[in-house]
């Protein structure tokens, strides 16, 4: 299902300096639409979806998935750290009423 059209940007990439974003509108699936109300979520979505359309090659989303974690391992992200994090999602997630 359809809720809006395609649309067309009208704007060139040398017009636009690197340091400034801008809105568009990207089908997702609703189920997962509402996770984007979080600032900082859709601040990161958009980040990963940059990163993807600006690598080069055929396997762009493992290239975007590699520089995000050596970023993360160089910003002190281990892979406990991760492990915990996942785990106490995971255990709020069962404790939800929504799950």
């Amino acid at each position: 299902m359809r809720c809006h059209e395609p649309f067309k940007v009208a704007l060139r990439p040398q017009s636009l300096p690197d340091t400034i974003t801008i809105d568009v509108l990207l089908p997702i699936d609703a189920a997962v639409a509402p996770a984007l109300e979080d600032l900082v979520t859709r601040a990161m979505a958009g980040h990963v979806v940059s990163r993807m359309l600006q690598s080069r090659g055929n396997n762009r989303l493992f290239e975007v998935m590699d520089t995000i974690a050596a970023e993360a391992e160089r910003r002190g992200l281990t892979g406990e750290i991760l492990d915990a994090e996942l785990a106490a999602y995971n255990a709020e997630r069962r404790m939800s009423p929504e799950a």
